[in-house]
């Protein structure tokens, strides 16, 4: 596939380093050469100076044969352009990144699909909804539904006290409900097997189904506990899609130190109370109830503030603490920390637009954590190898694992005895680099 990114910012950096070393065919395209230099040499890509808003610069990175344009530069306007002219040209399908949740309402979509742009991506709904979904379910790290719910992932870390910790994954009685696809330990991914044992600190992706998804939390050694107040510190535009998103579920306190920015937020999110004041002032916290609060975001534009505040939220007896860190250096160091889920924009953004080059259904599939590794739908084709035989006789590579299935509808894990059906919507957990060895074996 051959995939042209203009823009080589946070998004459209990491973006093409995670396309290149899936073996595409990348040309990322910024007017600052400073920002492309470090990648030139060092990934599989090639690299140009042009305008967005440039016909010849298009030209010259051969948008009229593109598969994919992906608009990442900071500004939402030169992205819609740029993608207007980009399918003028005759690129085949357009992302532009936006800033405005506006344009993200369902009744314009055929406003943007008339001036050329495909799908449009606003990282800061993304994260939100990311967290979200973390505060739904606080005894989890990542909690991700495939198939209208038929298959369930669920990322969980476990502690000393974890029934499953000291186990080889062969003696594993909960085999048959639950499989262990991944496992994040300190900076690594594993695609594990059956000599793996847990470790305390472990951070293990479980495939299961719907039904199943309470043993996961058991033998996890996790509890349930209810989110209703919560805590905000930093009024970002995530924060405000926060407050606006869940305000019918949670009760939000949001703490800026900008008094401006506080009557911004006032009028933006109605039902959240809005405090003036620096989060990072204990004495603060206490006066506005932070030991009472269930859960507490921090989103600063300063990483290593937002895991500090949560450690002392934590400190305090907040029982589930969510960090922006955009620093995808300290994300694993984070992870680490005692500090419940992480969420960063320019990975889940980058993970979004990953999907459309899946030869699969563009909202069954996700990049996982780093980005070290994906788990994604995939349709077995009829006379496709994966159908061939048993998995255990399909001679996988350890990079890979299949995790389960959708068959007829419904959900089920997959052993090294069962066979693929054509039509099947299988779930592969893969390291990253090697989804398009994946995609070979359903086509």
């Amino acid at each position: 596939m051959k995939i042209v990114i203009m823009g080589a910012g946070d998004v459209g950096s990491h973006l093409a380093k995670l396309l290149s070393r899936e073996a595409q065919d990348i040309v990322l395209v910024d007017p600052d050469r400073n920002k492309l230099d470090p990648l030139d040499s060092n990934y599989n890509l090639m690299t140009l100076v042009g305008s967005p808003t440039s016909f010849e610069a298009l030209r010259s990175a051969r948008v009229p044969n593109c598969d994919l344009y992906i608009a990442v530069t900071p500004y939402e306007t030169t992205n819609i352009i740029s993608c207007e002219i980009a399918k003028n040209l005759g690129a085949k399908t357009t992302v532009a990144r936006v800033d405005n949740y506006e344009f993200m309402q369902p009744k314009h979509v055929e406003v943007f699909n008339a001036l050329g742009v495909d799908h449009l991506i606003y990282p800061e709904m993304f994260a939100a909804a990311e967290t979200l979904s973390a505060l739904r379910r606080s005894w989890a790290r990542n909690w991700l539904e495939l198939n209208d719910g038929e298959i369930m992932v669920v990322g969980v870390k476990v502690r000393d006290d974890a029934p499953i910790v000291g186990q080889l994954i062969k003696d594993l009685a909960i085999q048959q409900a639950l499989h262990i696809s991944a496992i994040k330990r300190r900076h690594e991914t594993i695609i594990p097997r059956g000599d793996d044992r847990i470790k305390s600190g472990d951070i293990l992706f479980f495939t299961t189904t719907k039904d199943h998804v309470d043993e996961v939390r058991e033998v996890c050694g996790k509890t349930l506990h209810q989110i209703k107040k919560v805590m905000i510190m930093g009024g970002s535009r995530i924060a405000v899609r926060i407050a606006v998103m869940g305000a019918d579920e949670f009760k939000f306190k949001i703490i800026e130190q900008d008094s401006n920015r506080c009557l911004w937020l006032a009028d933006r999110c109605p039902d959240a109370e809005i405090i003036h004041g620096d989060g990072r002032d204990n004495e603060l916290l206490i006066e506005e109830g932070i030991e009472d609060q269930d859960a507490f975001i921090a989103l600063t534009d300063s990483s290593e503030t937002n895991i500090l505040a949560c450690l002392t939220a934590k400190e305090f007896g907040v029982e589930k603490t969510v960090a922006e860190v955009e620093n995808i250096q300290l994300i694993s160091e984070a992870e680490g920390l005692n500090i419940g889920t992480v969420i960063n924009k320019k990975l889940l953004a980058s993970s979004k637009i990953f999907q459309l080059m899946l030869a699969a259904d563009s909202e069954t599939s996700k990049c996982l954590t780093l980005a070290d590794a994906e788990v994604a739908t995939l349709t077995a084709n009829p006379g496709s190898k994966i159908t061939k035989g048993r998995i255990r006789d399909l001679n996988l590579t350890r990079d890979m694992t299949i995790a389960g299935a959708v068959r007829n509808g419904n959900g089920m894990l997959v052993t090294g005895n069962t066979i693929i059906e054509p039509g099947d919507q299988v779930v592969v957990f893969c390291l990253a680099g090697s989804i398009h060895k994946i995609e070979r074996l359903f086509s």
